[in-house]
């Protein structure tokens, strides 16, 4: 491995960490901008859930051949040239005049940031040791709870001044910005002497059969994929439609929960490296920690309209320990196979996040028109999503005890 000296290490992590920023606010601003984008296109749940959704199809539907080019081209020209696709997804979403123009520049943005995670995850499995690697993962999501606080009362307060269109062409204009200062911080991809002439190939394959990558695969799926969708977007239509909050109440509402998520991520950063040194694994935080999640979301449910912002604060924040499976999968595999893996987990998640999202939006759809109310009628979407979670953590605790060959997955 090729460790950078600190001032290069910090400059390259500020570099990552401008551009998630943005990368995050986009992901998030759906959810505080979902009333005015509802009256604006005449929305229902489904079509609102498909929309938000439709960044993290977009996201997902890149991560295979994201991971290859990662592994081979390094983060630096990788995630320069998705952040130009990402300028021009903002500027056709201020342009869309029709629900179908929206959805199609809602993919191209995911498809547009999709690098903005896994390029510098990729980078710092070469460039930091494990230890700083868990931080440093940590407080990019950090980073990216800032880009989600700023799409909460930031955005709120801006859009009857400027309107949603405008901040879209600022936000075109801020990513371009960051492209420029990854050019500049950012070192060259320079190949491990062991990914030269007579090496076997990577594949994809050594990814999926690992055992360690498919108990992580559920939890992935459900429970971190699971956090992000209530994040970005029905967190902020629960508060408004179940817990009766008007508009600006629930973009304060979120500004609560992306603030508790940012003091989170800052904690885990700063926590890893002495958890780890006490013998407290990633399998075992997850195993101890993940269970509280599940008892938050049965009481949301339970508490129906009594459950607001707090209530959705304390269940994102339960879930970060699923966050620290990212790095580990990562840390799991040879640094010639970083890239695919830390993708590929990425698919899985944002795969997730996908199928929650509109899955949630269908689900609230037909059980309304089953009969049920609309608080009713989300309960039992969430009941839905709340068994899913259950059983995804029942296969992680039964899945693989052993897990044979990721040691390294624990510094």
């Amino acid at each position: 491995m090729n460790l950078l000296p600190l001032r290069a290490a910090v400059a390259v992590f500020l570099a990552f960490a401008f551009t998630y920023f943005f990368s995050a606010l986009l992901r998030a601003i759906t959810a505080t901008l979902s009333p005015t984008l509802t009256q604006e296109f005449a929305l229902h749940s489904r079509d609102l859930g498909l929309l938000a959704g439709g960044y993290f199809l977009g996201f997902a539907a890149t991560q295979l051949p994201l991971g290859t080019w990662l592994d081979r081209h390094g983060p630096k020209r990788v995630i320069l040239g998705f952040l130009g696709i990402a300028v021009v997804a903002c500027v056709a979403f201020s342009m869309a005049t029709s629900f179908a123009s929206l959805l199609a520049a809602r993919v191209l943005c995911g498809v547009g940031v999709s690098a903005c995670l896994m390029a510098p995850l990729t980078g710092f499995r070469r460039w930091l040791d494990p230890t700083t690697q868990l931080r440093a993962n940590s407080w990019m999501l950090m980073t990216g709870s800032f880009g989600m606080l700023a799409s909460t009362l930031p955005v709120q307060w801006l859009v009857p001044v400027f309107g949603w269109r405008p901040l879209f062409w600022a936000l075109a204009a801020l990513i371009a910005v960051s492209m420029l200062v990854i050019a500049l911080a950012v070192p060259p991809w320079q190949r491990e002497p062991s990914e030269g002439v007579g090496s076997a190939p990577a594949s994809y394959a050594q990814v999926w059969s690992n055992p360690y990558f498919r108990r992580m695969a559920p939890i992935g799926f459900f429970s971190y994929g699971g956090m992000l969708a209530m994040q970005t977007l029905w967190a902020g239509p629960w508060l408004v439609r179940v817990a009766g909050y008007e508009p600006l109440q629930a973009a304060g509402g979120l500004f609560t929960i992306n603030s508790c998520m940012l003091a989170a991520f800052l904690g885990w950063g700063a926590l890893n490296p002495q958890l780890a040194r006490h013998g407290l694994t990633t399998n075992r935080l997850i195993a101890c920690g993940l269970p509280v999640s599940l008892v938050l979301l049965a009481a949301i449910i339970v508490a129906g309209p009594k459950a607001g912002a707090w209530a959705w604060a304390a269940f994102c924040v339960s879930c970060t320990f699923v966050s620290l499976a990212q790095p580990a999968v990562g840390m799991a595999f040879a640094p010639a196979l970083a890239g695919r893996a830390l993708s590929g987990y990425n698919l899985v998640i944002f795969s997730g996040v996908f199928v929650v999202q509109w899955g949630i939006g269908l689900l609230i759809d037909g059980f309304g028109a089953a009969g049920l109310g609309t608080v009713d009628a989300f309960r039992a979407a969430m009941t839905v999503f709340l068994a899913c979670s259950a059983a995804s953590y029942g296969y992680f605790m039964l899945a693989n005890r052993d897990n044979r060959g990721t040691a390294t997955a624990h510094p």
